[in-house]
């Protein structure tokens, strides 16, 4: 493998001045018009129309029955597993290959992260895999599934969209069906993909999103909860407002809630990165292309594609070495990074993060091997 011509083929496909970040927001629509609005109102906390208009419009993007705004995408990961019926010592299903976040936000319901492999296809959670650890792992009865190594209830399982490329659905809600498990759809990375046509989000009995700086689109810090259950979404919109009665004057709450509130100040900002979405996928997607035809016929690593029945927001563009050049990992890295251009690894696998060595594993070869070989080039849409 030839790092010069990877360094080179970045530099052409770029072509910008360096420094080059890994990926920032690109303000250029109605930001500052709706957030000098809320300053100009004072309505700039929880309360104001952007909220409102912003989850509406996250509706009308995904196409679910309902979106909750939250201070975060962790929070929203909280909020819909206890939702889920998630309780302590439960098991929970993650794939090691993830951001922390998904492995907290377990933690936070006193349960346990269950790590499971991932497949190189879509770099997401392998249910192929998943359906036969289940087979040999899982115990049905009672209409549940409990681990026969620890005798805990496995509850539920949370693919994650890495990169913000589809996880194969379709098989994995199969196997939710047939071991009795709650489904929540990590889609954090994924606003703006779809899977067989349709966004990610609507598989799953819950999703989330997130809307992190560095994201596709940013409300600065927030997230969503997204379901196609109406009924629980007010619930969780309630929840996640303190579960304060609506009242004139009164507080009065009916059962323990979060202040999880998106500020209006963030919906704002939010509104105006929604109303150009879909200039910035095809940005994200023209870069992409441009990167496939640089990185076309350089030995020792490819880029990484979207599968056929995925359209992906491209978030973070991948490199994959071939397992024979692992070991230039960190050179390669070493070496954009000191022409300033930003790359970096894939995140360390959950098991070997210190909190959780001891929790429970499947054998996790390919997310083993995926970790030697991933890195993250600059992926900003203005690029």
């Amino acid at each position: 493998m030839n790092k010069e011509r990877i360094l080179a083929a970045i530099k052409k496909t770029v072509a910008c001045d360096t420094p080059v970040a890994l990926h920032e927001p690109l303000f250029s629509g109605n930001e500052w018009k709706y957030v000098k609005e809320c300053l100009d109102t004072g309505w700039v906390s929880s309360v104001g129309e952007y909220v409102d208009r912003f989850e509406q419009m996250i509706v009308s993007l995904t196409g679910v029955k309902k979106a909750v705004a939250v201070i975060n995408g962790t929070a929203a990961l909280h909020i819909s597993l206890l939702s889920a019926g998630v309780r302590p010592d439960d098991e929970v299903l993650v794939p090691a290959l993830t951001f922390v976040a998904t492995a907290n936000a377990v933690v936070y319901c006193g349960a346990v992260p269950h790590f499971v492999d991932s497949e190189e296809k879509t770099l997401g959670l392998d249910p192929h895999k998943l359906a036969q650890y289940l087979t040999e792992t899982g115990e049905l009865r009672d209409d549940a599934c409990f681990n026969r190594k620890t005798g805990r209830r496995i509850r539920a399982v949370i693919p994650v969209h890495i990169f913000g490329h589809p996880v194969d659905l379709d098989p994995l809600k199969t196997i939710c069906e047939r071991f009795w498990l709650t489904l929540i759809e990590d889609a954090a990375e994924s606003i703006g993909s779809y899977y067989k046509g349709r966004h990610t989000g609507n598989w799953g009995k819950l999703a989330i999103l997130s809307f992190n700086g560095n994201k596709t689109i940013t409300t600065g810090g927030g997230g969503a909860i997204l379901t196609n259950d109406e009924s629980l979404g007010n619930e969780l919109k309630h929840i996640t407002t303190t579960a304060k009665i609506p009242h004139p004057w009164e507080y009065r709450h009916d059962r323990i809630g979060y202040n999880y509130r998106m500020p209006n100040i963030n919906a704002a900002l939010g509104c105006a990165q929604l109303e150009q979405l879909e200039t910035l996928i095809q940005r994200k997607r023209r870069l992409a292309d441009l990167y496939e035809e640089a990185f076309h016929g350089i030995e020792g690593v490819r880029f990484f594609k979207e599968q056929s029945f995925a359209r992906s927001n491209y978030w973070l563009n991948v490199l994959l070495l071939d397992p024979a050049c692992e070991w230039l990992r960190d050179d390669l890295l070493e070496l954009l990074n000191s022409h300033k251009i930003m790359a970096r690894p894939a995140w360390t696998l959950m098991h070997r993060l210190a909190m959780f060595t001891q929790c429970p594993r499947m054998d996790l070869g390919t997310a083993e091997s995926l970790e030697r070989r991933i890195i993250n080039i600059p992926s900003s849409p203005y690029l």
